[in-house]
């Protein structure tokens, strides 16, 4: 059940459901599906059974699984599924950075650490708030489809900037980017709306990637090469610092 509180010393209650299907993706579903009714009534065989398994595929791209949010006053989760590709200490996004003249909260211009994450086709794409808070800020750049992979898309693919700013002040941003075959950027919430950490915030179409910008002073509690699941891994703890080293086996 959404809401529904549970703890390391057993309360609530687990069990595997189907995961729901995001509406997004019913509509790509449902024409797909009347094609493969149509061939298939035609007798063209050959077309309908690919068209059949590309409506499985669809609705497997859309599914949306219902997540676990570890509860923390420090905790910055993934806000998305994928791969950690790259760590690296950078300066914050310009759009991020500047003071847009609205009073609100910016990361500044000194480099802070980013985490990368590669989401394939096989992962889940909806993307989840990392910190609870206001957003602030949602910026949308549009641009090229390299391979989302590649470090240069971070600066040249389509894109979608957005600033939470916690309770306390402290301010977490992340940024939504296209890739080689994805071709939309759809935003679930806007300026000023109040979010739970792990809330759904957007979706990508078709393979992406997530940029997270953690605050100056603190350093990742994940590792490159680690697979993460949103709105579940805790990528950082606000102001934890520390090596962490992992071995590929």
């Amino acid at each position: 059940m959404a809401g529904e509180v549970l703890d390391n010393q057993g309360r609530g209650e687990a069990g595997w459901r189907w995961p729901a299907i995001h509406p997004e993706g019913r509509k790509f579903a449902a024409i797909a599906a009347v094609l493969c009714i149509v061939f298939a009534a035609l007798a063209w065989e050959t077309v309908a059974w690919p068209m059949g398994a590309l409506v499985l595929c669809i609705l497997a791209f859309f599914r949306d699984p219902q997540r676990v949010t570890p509860q923390g006053d420090r905790h910055v989760v993934s806000p998305a599924d994928g791969l950690v590709t790259l760590i690296q200490k950078v300066p914050p996004p310009r759009e991020l950075a500047i003071d847009d003249g609205s009073g609100t909260v910016r990361l500044g211009e000194a480099p802070v650490t980013r985490i990368s994450i590669f989401m394939s086709v096989f992962d889940v794409h909806i993307n989840r708030a990392p910190v609870g808070g206001i957003v602030r800020r949602v910026v949308y750049i549009p641009g090229r489809f390299v391979n989302a992979d590649l470090d240069k898309a971070s600066e040249e693919n389509e894109r979608q900037h957005l600033l939470i700013e916690r309770g306390d002040g402290v301010a977490i941003g992340f940024t939504q980017i296209a890739g080689l075959v994805a071709r939309r950027i759809v935003p679930f919430v806007k300026p000023g709306d109040m979010l739970a950490c792990g809330q759904r915030v957007g979706l990508i179409r078709f393979g992406s990637r997530v940029d997270v910008y953690l605050p100056e002073g603190t350093e990742p509690d994940v590792i490159l090469g680690q697979k993460v699941i949103a709105g579940e891994t805790v990528l950082a703890e606000v102001g934890g610092q520390g090596l962490l080293e992992g071995v590929r086996q």
